[in-house]
């Protein structure tokens, strides 16, 4: 788990980065960041509508040029859909497939973690309410799972997002 890491350390030599973790763990705060001081372009991945290819959209995106940064993108899907509709829109086999062009872009997939108590209160803090600790350290766990499963075949950078000095951009 990376300690101390700056913003300036994960921007660097990256054409590509892929922001992670649950709600409420600071994706859009370092997104923001990352777009500010070195130009990525900000790709805000809300949920697709069930009729869309997910795969495919996402294949379009990382076709594009330039600096790309993926404020949640088709890795959320194999945490949210498995727990909130019993299933995942997207196989492991594109998840890999996508993972694996992102670093072929000179990409890195960056999962954002947080303790649960700091999660649910900045989700508290942001929205007036949350989901509870339970559900908080359900989401944590299966994001872990998708990422060390990545692992195997793409550059994977966690970080603690509780121990990071992310200057708000609000």
């Amino acid at each position: 788990m990376a300690v101390g890491m700056s913003v300036e350390q994960i921007a660097t030599g990256h054409r590509t980065l892929v922001l992670e973790g649950c709600d409420g763990v600071g994706k859009t705060t370092l997104a923001r960041s990352l777009s500010v001081d070195h130009g990525f372009t900000v790709v805000h991945s809300p949920r697709t509508p069930d009729h869309l290819d997910l795969a495919s959209r996402y294949r379009a995106i990382l076709a594009q040029e330039g600096h790309l940064l993926f404020d949640r993108c088709f890795l959320s899907e194999l945490v949210y859909g498995p727990l909130n509709r019993g299933r995942s829109r997207i196989t492991w086999s594109q998840a890999i497939d996508l993972a694996e062009t992102v670093i072929a872009r000179d990409g890195l997939l960056v999962h954002l973690t947080a303790p649960p108590a700091v999660i649910h209160q900045r989700l508290l803090a942001r929205d007036g309410e949350a989901i509870s600790l339970d559900e908080v350290t359900a989401l944590i766990t299966a994001y872990r799972r998708v990422f060390e499963t990545l692992a195997d075949y793409a550059s994977v950078l966690t970080i603690d997002t509780s121990l990071l000095d992310i200057p708000s951009t609000e």
